[in-house]
């Protein structure tokens, strides 16, 4: 074990299990606001039953997604100095924005919102809930902001050894800004949607007998849910699809290590659908090929080259003049795109058939457990997903933690020590075990409560605070 892959392996390890939440968090809220704009909008109290009954989870989820982003932040600056001090500048500022704007704004209106049920007229309440949704959206984008930065460096000048920010509008108009922020964000709430179509498919599992107002709670909020992760997860591919195709020519390394592509193509390259690398050895084995795919995904047409890693490898040494070989994970980043497509192409699948099934006239969809069973094992999908896309954006990068500029080998603090990564590295495991568990049974314990039954506790009031009646 050294250094250096135990401060990568924590990293990964704090990462993974933040961006667990980040997602849920901010597809989570965006629909609470919606059902409490439908509220609003038909006075009907269903849904603001239901806003009260899942406002519940997303905030659980809000509160453990803000303890793992400490942790997170924690290791940055005990594993990572080297990093810290040359992308200082450029990553002080969209985190200092994040800090101070966007988390302020959900902070703020999130204690507006829990608070001041029946205290303030509906349309200023689901204001509170929108605002909250909001700042959620910005929080990811200031964070998306540094990242894409270290995905395709602009604006910045190299002055004492330390990349120096000279043009902060730059990193607002980085292409590569846009594309990560609305892949995430759409796909985030389409797993709102999906946690929520799921979580759901659960209730009515229960062996419980429900009130018709239950049952008709469970209906609108699966068919809400079933409509947003059907609308969301189809933008999310087809921003993904656009995304792939500015990594042919921006990051071509990462893409070429996607599709386990070491030799350069010809112009009607083969799509690998299955195929093992051989790191070793720089080619690819026991591969099932589909002729002139590859060039169709790559650019939408029959003929196109996609350049090979090994080619690639050629030009970078040449390039940036490092004694490294610039190959990335190749396995890891191959099955884990293919893991996030294939989730997403079964919840487009699965939402579709659901929104059929849920369909008034037939309602086959609550009359049979086979089919909730299989909303309810989706809801994990999205985790999953998730992380096999953060797999492709960080791994794909390897070996520079800032793209050109910075290599993760230069980025490690130099003071830590082996004993002191491995004792961390146990310590966050068991608080992200207790964390874990801790969560679930929440979750739990919330869906054991009646929807029908959210609502505000009514208070004695009394002349004295201390007056024994006055708890």
């Amino acid at each position: 074990m050294s250094i250096l892959s135990l401060a990568r392996f924590q990293f990964a390890m704090t990462t993974v299990y933040h961006f667990f939440f980040v997602p849920f968090t901010i597809g989570t809220a965006f629909i609470v606001a919606i059902m409490e704009s439908m509220y609003v909008h038909t006075k009907n109290e269903s849904y603001k039953k239901m806003t009260k009954f899942w406002g519940n989870i997303f905030l659980l989820s809000f509160a453990v997604g803000v303890v793992t982003g400490i942790i997170q932040e924690f290791q940055f600056g005990m594993n990572w100095s080297d990093y810290s001090r040359f992308m200082g500048d450029i990553f002080g500022a969209p985190l200092a924005l994040e800090a101070l704007l966007s988390f302020f704004i959900e902070s703020t209106f999130i204690g507006l919102w829990i608070f001041t049920w029946d205290k303030v007229k509906p349309g200023l309440h689901a204001f509170f809930i929108w605002m909250t949704s909001f700042g959620s959206l910005t929080s990811a984008l200031w964070i998306l902001t540094a990242n894409s930065f270290m995905q395709h460096p602009v604006g910045y000048a190299i002055r004492g050894g330390r990349a120096t920010m000279v043009d902060f509008g730059a990193l607002l108009k980085n292409p590569q800004l846009w594309f990560e922020f609305g892949h995430v964000i759409l796909n985030a709430i389409m797993m709102g949607g999906v946690i929520f179509a799921g979580l759901t498919a659960f209730q009515l599992l229960k062996k419980r007998e429900l009130s018709s107002e239950a049952r008709t709670i469970y209906k609108k909020t699966m068919h809400l849910s079933l409509w947003i992760s059907l609308i969301f997860a189809i933008f999310g591919l087809v921003l993904g699809d656009m995304q792939m195709q500015y990594l042919v020519k921006e990051q071509p390394m990462k893409f070429a290590a996607t599709e386990d592509v070491y030799t350069t193509t010809g112009k009607h390259a083969p799509w690998t659908v299955v195929g093992i690398a051989n790191t070793k050895e720089h080619k690819v084995e026991d591969n099932i090929d589909i002729p002139d795919m590859l060039s169709i995904l790559s650019y939408h047409k029959t003929t196109g080259a996609v350049t090979g890693m090994n080619e690639l490898n050629a030009q970078f040494k040449k390039k940036y003049g490092k004694n490294i070989d610039y190959y990335p994970p190749v396995n890891t980043l191959f099955y884990s795109f293919r893991i996030m497509c294939a989730i997403s192409a079964w919840i487009i699948l699965v939402s579709f058939v659901g929104l059929i099934m849920s369909r008034e006239k037939s309602g086959y969809l609550y009359k049979h457990k086979w089919t909730l069973w299989i909303l309810a094992l989706t809801t994990f999908l999205p985790f999953m997903a998730n992380t096999a896309g953060w797999f492709v954006t960080e791994f794909g990068r390897d070996p520079w933690t800032v793209y050109g500029l910075f290599t993760i080998q230069e980025s490690v603090s130099p003071n830590v020590s082996v004993a002191s990564l491995l004792t961390s590295n146990i310590v966050y495991f068991v608080l992200f075990t207790v964390l874990a568990i801790t969560m679930i049974g929440l979750v739990v314990h919330e869906l054991k409560k009646d929807p029908t039954q959210m609502i505000e506790p009514k208070f004695k009031k009394v002349l004295d605070p201390f007056d024994k009646e006055a708890f």
